[in-house]
Formats: structure tokens, sequence, C-alpha cells
């Protein structure tokens, strides 16, 4: 008669994972297994404290190993879950959006204090999104300013449709509006803060971002054409049309790029008031003004 194998513990199947993942040269190893198993096992950090000896049950070993699987192929650890945390909000992520990261919280934390200004002055605050994706930027600032409202524009109808979900399960339907548009195209009326995360990377660089980017973020978010700048000058050409006196202008950049999107702007008669710097000390945000 042959001995039943006894199925892994929770520690056990937390060793294994961390031990595969870091022999595959993933970085950060341990965070992406902890992630992995807590989700799929529906455990906690304090589960995996106070109850290591847990026996994990054969459904979940299955959705654990699977996961593991697409992430020792190069699918960031994010698009395996489905959600990533921003802003203290579960924004649920589609193939045509890009995951939401800590350095954008940066543009959030920079025009917050505009954005309360208004509410409080005017009892409302209008913003727009240009490239929503997953709807974090305005999702964000909506959730810390309940006079606020916003219209997300995106070209890709996943884009949108993930948006929607999250504002809706955000509980912040009410004063969300998604709009399928090419930038300006199905823009209509102004606003007093107008936002945008655009594509800024070089079509020739794209080629040699990490797998887990090039692989599995959308083209449309990541490629800004020869030089990186076209979606600026899309951006600053349209934008006086629809902002309101006093209004702002804030979009993020890349790391080498703040000389050459202040310039476009300055072009289009726009004066720079802010310039920030995200958790790795590179120029982040641009803030301006007509």
């Amino acid at each position: 008669m042959t001995a039943s194998v006894a199925s892994p513990t929770l520690a056990e199947t937390l060793r294994a994972a961390r031990q595969r993942l870091a022999a595959a040269g993933i970085e950060d190893a341990a965070l992406d297994a902890r992630l992995i198993i807590e989700h799929f096992s529906a455990t906690t950090r304090a589960d995996a404290i106070a109850s290591p000896g847990r026996v994990l049950d054969s459904a979940a070993l299955q959705q654990i190993e699977a996961a593991l699987s697409r992430r020792l192929a190069g699918e960031p650890v994010h698009r395996i879950l489905g959600f990533r945390e921003f802003y203290g909000m579960k924004l649920f992520l589609s193939p045509e959006t890009l995951e939401p990261r800590a350095d954008t919280e940066t543009l959030v934390d920079m025009v917050l204090p505009f954005v309360r200004k208004v509410a409080a002055r005017e009892g409302a605050c209008r913003i727009l999104d240009l490239g929503t994706g997953t709807g974090a930027i305005p999702l964000a600032l909506l959730a810390q300013v309940p006079q606020a409202m916003a219209v997300a524009a995106d070209i890709a109808p996943g884009a949108l449709a993930a948006a929607g979900r999250n504002a809706h399960l955000l509980g912040l339907s009410d004063r969300f509006e998604s709009v399928e548009s090419d930038w300006f195209a199905k823009i209509s009326g102004r606003f007093h803060l107008i936002v945008s995360n655009p594509p800024y990377i070089k079509s020739t660089d794209i080629g040699a971002l990490q797998r887990e980017v090039r692989s599995f973020d959308p083209m449309l978010a990541l490629d800004g054409g020869g030089d990186g700048l076209e979606a600026y000058r899309l951006i600053s050409a349209g934008v006086a049309g629809h902002l309101e006196d006093g209004g702002r202008v804030a979009v993020e950049i890349g790391f080498d790029q703040k000389t050459d999107v202040t310039d476009i702007f300055d072009q289009a008669g726009f004066e720079l008031v802010q310039a920030g710097q995200d958790l790795g000390g590179n120029d982040r945000v641009l803030v301006f003004r007509c």
C-alpha cells in the first residue's frame, strides 16, 4: 500500500515559490512569491506568521502553480493578479492599460492642493484625464475631493472598460465619465485641470525596455514616437481650447524630458509653474498654466 503524500503547508509553499523565482533571476522574488500565494490561497501575511503549518488545498495549489509558471515566463506579478494598488485604491487592469505605478502618485500629490483649492472656491473642480488607462489619476483625485468630477478619455475601449469598472467599485461612478477619444477629438467643455500620463518612450528605445514592460504593457501607452515627444505636442496644441482661466495642465514625463517638454508648452503659450521628482529623484511631473 502506497503512503499518501502530505499536502504542502503555507510556509513550505511560500519558501519553494521564493526559491524558484529567485533561481530564475526575478527581482523581488520574495515579494512576488508572497503576493501570488496570498492571493490564490486567500491568506495574509498574518496567516503566514501565525499559521505557517496551514495545509493548502489542491485547488489553491493548482492556481499557485499556474501563476508561478506565468511569472517565470516573464509576466509581471500584478498582471497575473489582475489588479494593482495605487494611492490607497485597488485598481483592476486590462491588457489595454498600463499598470499604475508609484511614480504617477507624484502627479496626484502635486495637483491635489490645486483641486482642493478650486473645489473650495467654486464648489466643484472639473478634471480631464487624457489617456486614462485604469483611471488611476482622476479616481485618486475624486476619492480625495468629494466636489471634484472627471472626464476620462482614452482611445482604447478596453482601457475605458477597466476605468469604468474601477470607478464603479470605488463608488465614484456618479462623478466619473469615460469618453472614447483620440486626445481632444471628442472632448467638449472646459476644465480646471487637465492631466495626462502619455506615452513618452522613443520608438527606438522600446526594444531595450524590461521584458515585463515591452511584452506586457500596451504599446499604445508606451510609444511616444521618434523622439518620445509626440503626445506632448498634441496635448499642448489642444489644451487651450479646453482649459478654464487660471487652470492647470499637469503631465508625467520621462526622466530626461523636462527641458524638451517645457519648451513645447512654452511655445504653445504655457508657463511652467511647478516641477516634481519621483521617489528615485528623477524629474517626473510638470505643471503648467496659460
